[in-house]
């Protein structure tokens, strides 16, 4: 009996997922959203993590992120994240070389989509 009831756990989980993953394109499909390929999308999420936790990356630090590939295929993706209007590339107060990358407010009603998502996804 406690083998079908840690199955069953398991296969509200993997539910819960997939729930949250049709949610989830169904928001990346909105007009409003940008169409991001997987890369850009991986890069996006780095950068708002660090933000999150209180960290804000330079433009040298997120150019030596890995995850969305090469520097120069990085650069590629954060020139278009800013086209998008999803980051900004703000210059330091104390140094003018250094330029931060931060998530704008659209980067952050992303996510608030996406954590929307979860919780829907969670309640059924």
């Amino acid at each position: 009996m406690h083998l079908e009831s840690a199955a069953m756990a398991k296969k509200h989980l993997v539910d819960t997922y997939f729930r949250f993953l049709n949610l989830a394109q169904a928001v990346q499909a909105l007009p409003s959203v940008p169409k991001l390929d997987a890369a850009e999308e991986r890069l996006l999420e780095a950068l708002t993590a660090a933000w999150h936790a209180g960290r804000t990356l330079t433009v040298t630090e997120t150019m030596a992120l890995s995850v969305a590939g090469a520097p120069a295929t990085v650069h590629r993706k954060l020139a278009r994240l800013r086209r998008e209007g999803l980051v900004s590339v703000d210059e330091s107060s104390t140094d003018l070389r250094t330029k931060t990358v931060v998530p704008t407010r659209k980067a952050l009603d992303y996510f608030e989509k996406l954590a929307a998502c979860l919780e829907e996804a969670k309640r059924k």
